[in-house]
């Protein structure tokens, strides 16, 4: 209980600060765009190329790591898939908007706080390795659906390949872990000017990422189609953890630490990108909205009980 109160809850105390502040208008409407601008471009990057330039990285292998975080979320995107002909009776052209706000987890947002607070820094390495293909994976697995359940509205699978690829270049993230992880290579190590300037960014990255979230979060409504929102959330919040703790356990039998973010970040909420791709293709918008908001705000308690179950199990102390 006392580390669900100590890493848990004030993650979404900040959450709510934010939004208070957006709903309330505590702050500027250009608060947001400012924020996020300052969290994901700066805070962020400087954070994991920090990590990776000077921390010590896991000794799993990375393979192991993604093969456990994807192999969980290739799982539930067939599933999802599958459900929305079968069971919320939508047409399959609706099935890859919806698969991705059933998959897309807020990994960055929510699930480097929740990572570092309730794991510690040894949790740095792995969440790192996850998140240098998060979005490529994510976003490819995405294109190619759309590719095949809508061809007449799709964009050709080239083009969508093209447009990856220049926004992954743009992405500031990815070009910290890359670069972070070249200049580990040379051996060189960090200046202490830079290693504290580095620091003092990151350290700024966790509570304005959570203020940034719940800012966002006061332009989604909670709409939309009950039996679809209600199929993304469990499969979001509950069955993606589930068969993520299976994989990295049972099956590939992951160190507790590694093994505990893969199962967290499998548990985040539905992510922004989700509701990027369900405008881009006019389909499920509602869904991807509500999603985003009620899950985030379902996940206060999934993520307690979540972190009190790890602490029980993976991240116990072995006899």
């Amino acid at each position: 209980m006392d580390l669900i109160i100590q890493s848990v809850l004030p993650i979404f105390a900040l959450v709510v600060l934010g939004y208070s502040a957006g709903r309330f208008r505590w702050v500027a409407d250009v608060t947001e765009k400012g924020l996020a601008d300052f969290t994901f471009k700066l805070a962020i990057p400087a954070l994991l190329f920090k990590t990776m330039a000077t921390a010590e990285l896991p000794e799993t292998p990375p393979y192991l790591i993604w093969a456990a975080y994807f192999g969980s979320v290739l799982t539930g995107w067939l599933i999802m898939t599958a459900l929305v002909p079968l069971l919320l009776r939508r047409p399959l052209v609706d099935s890859a908007p919806i698969a991705m706000s059933a998959c897309f987890g807020n990994v960055v947002m929510v699930g480097i706080p929740l990572c570092l607070n309730a794991i510690g820094p040894s949790a740095a390495g792995p969440i790192a390795v996850i998140i240098s293909l998060h979005s490529p994976v994510l976003w490819t697995i995405a294109s190619t659906h759309l590719a095949i359940t809508n061809r007449s509205a799709a964009k050709p699978f080239g083009e969508s390949v093209k447009d990856l690829v220049r926004d992954l270049s743009r992405n500031t993230i990815i070009i910290a872990i890359l670069a972070g992880t070249a200049w580990r290579l040379t051996g060189i190590g960090l200046h202490p000017v830079a290693e504290n300037s580095l620091a003092y960014l990151g350290q700024a990255a966790i509570p304005c990422a959570l203020v940034s979230l719940g800012l966002s979060l006061v332009g989604f409504q909670i709409k939309g189609q009950a039996p679809t929102l209600t199929a993304i959330l469990i499969v979001k919040l509950a069955l993606l953890p589930m068969i993520a703790f299976w994989i990295s356990v049972s099956v590939l039998a992951l160190p507790a630490g590694t093994a505990a973010v893969v199962v967290i970040f499998a548990a985040m909420p539905t992510g922004v990108n989700a509701y990027l791709l369900a405008v881009q293709n006019g389909r499920a918008m509602n869904s991807a909205s509500g999603a985003i908001a009620l899950g985030t705000i379902l996940s206060v308690l999934t993520a307690s009980v979540l972190t009190a179950l790890l602490t029980g199990s993976i991240l116990a102390p072995r006899p």
